[in-house]
């Protein structure tokens, strides 16, 4: 199990949000639990030295593109991108130092899956580049994907069958429980144990992880197959449930490194 980290940027700063909140009408209800004094380039060169790969940078909204090619820069090949990406624009930031492309609301509309997207996508940019963000929230008693800022169901459950479907058009899964996500308050153990059992490929649980027992217990429910990224709870976004060095050490734990 992978520590994978992160950099949301909103408004071309780095912030820790309660995604939930995002809306493209309004920043009135947004909630912000942390806005930090550093460019992204300076928390992509510390994943950098600390050799953390396949981490997310994920634009919320528009005016974050310069953020985002300063910290592609300042760790080629060594991070994902994600937020308003599409066919068109996709392979661009492959060109920029992305080593990925992370996608939902594009192949995503009036709540149903679009083949032909999720073919244009991996056509644009491979199977090996292209990430599938399906971020879900609870309804009844199944997770369903959610797009549009996480504001809009779609039809479409996280299933065993689901999972293999999307898995022949990418590589990974970035998987954020939204209902935990930014709360700080613990993972949707469920959801995590679904995922273990289910995923057939490489998938990022994000949501919740809020002290280094919530990563053992992720690293149980997942059955040691999924990774995890972690954010408004580490002490580098003003978190004090856990530090960047003990998610550090748990990585290397975790993967054999010494």
């Amino acid at each position: 199990m992978k520590f994978r980290p992160c950099i949301d940027l909103h408004n071309g700063c780095v912030k820790q949000i309660v995604g939930s909140t995002l809306s493209d009408s309004s920043s009135a209800s947004l909630t912000t639990n942390f806005s930090s004094p550093h460019s992204s380039a300076y928390y992509a060169e510390m994943y950098k030295a600390d050799n953390l790969t396949g981490g997310h940078v994920i634009m919320l909204g528009p005016g974050n593109e310069a953020a985002a090619e300063e910290a592609l820069a300042a760790w080629p090949g060594g991070l994902q991108i994600g937020g308003g990406i599409n066919a068109l624009n996709a392979a661009g930031w492959l060109d920029k130092g992305a080593s990925a492309v992370i996608v939902t609301s594009y192949v995503f509309q009036d709540g149903r899956i679009h083949e032909e997207r999720l073919g244009g996508m991996m056509a644009a940019v491979g199977q090996e580049h292209l990430v599938l963000d399906l971020s879900c929230r609870k309804k009844g008693d199944d997770y369903y994907i959610v797009t549009d800022r996480w504001q809009k169901f779609t039809s479409v459950a996280i299933t065993e069958e689901s999972l293999n479907y999307f898995a022949s058009f990418c590589h990974e899964f970035l998987i954020h429980a939204v209902d935990v996500e930014g709360k700080c308050a613990g993972i949707e153990e469920e959801l995590a144990e679904k995922l273990g059992r289910w995923t057939p490929i490489p998938t990022t649980y994000a949501g919740g992880v809020k002290n280094p027992a919530d990563l053992e217990k992720l690293q149980v429910l997942g059955k040691n197959r999924l990774d995890a990224t972690i954010g408004s709870a580490l002490d580098i976004f003003g978190g004090t449930g856990i530090t960047y060095a003990e998610a550090v050490a748990f990585h290397r734990r975790s993967c054999g490194l010494s």
